[in-house]
């Protein structure tokens, strides 16, 4: 299983992606058939899709991870996160961070996070393009190390309320 986040932007279209990689078989594999299976309102999970008919490999599921309230925020999530999210998985095996050879059996569970108030589409999607290819890479190569988390563990979260 691999593990990868990362943040990107500002203001109220800025791109928090938490993601899981991981085999159909295993633990991300069920996470990922629970996401699709298991719908509720305010949290449509969706495949991510080049266009229509054309699906990402690894297969990538995208989750919200705020309740999407209205359809403003659904038309931003099935519309310039999606794509974001989409090609950036597309680069990342062109890319050859994930392995082609390895698309097929592999699968990504994808935490997007849309603000109610965002309003520009293009930030909504560089935004996550970005973060979600950072997310990817910090996943597949390890990000951050032990060492890495020691060294910065006194850098100011910029979320923390005070």
């Amino acid at each position: 299983m691999f593990i990868g986040e990362a943040l990107a932007g500002d203001g109220n279209e800025i791109a928090h992606i938490d993601l899981l990689i991981g085999d159909k078989a295993g633990p991300v594999g069920v996470a990922f058939a629970n996401a699709l299976a298991r719908q509720s309102e305010g949290h449509s999970n969706l495949l991510a899709v080049l266009t229509p008919n054309l699906a990402v490999k690894p297969a990538t599921v995208m989750i919200t991870k705020v309740t999407i309230k209205g359809m403003k925020q659904a038309v931003q999530m099935f519309g310039p996160a999606q794509a974001a999210v989409a090609k950036a998985v597309a680069d990342s095996v062109a890319d050859g961070v994930i392995k082609k050879g390895d698309a097929e059996n592999l699968v990504i569970v994808c935490g997007v996070f849309i603000h109610p108030a965002a309003a520009d589409d293009k930030k909504i999607y560089d935004y996550n393009y970005e973060a979600t290819k950072m997310a990817i890479k910090n996943a597949m190569e390890g990000k951050p190390t032990a060492d890495e988390m020691i060294a910065g563990k006194e850098s100011v979260h910029p979320f923390r309320g005070f």
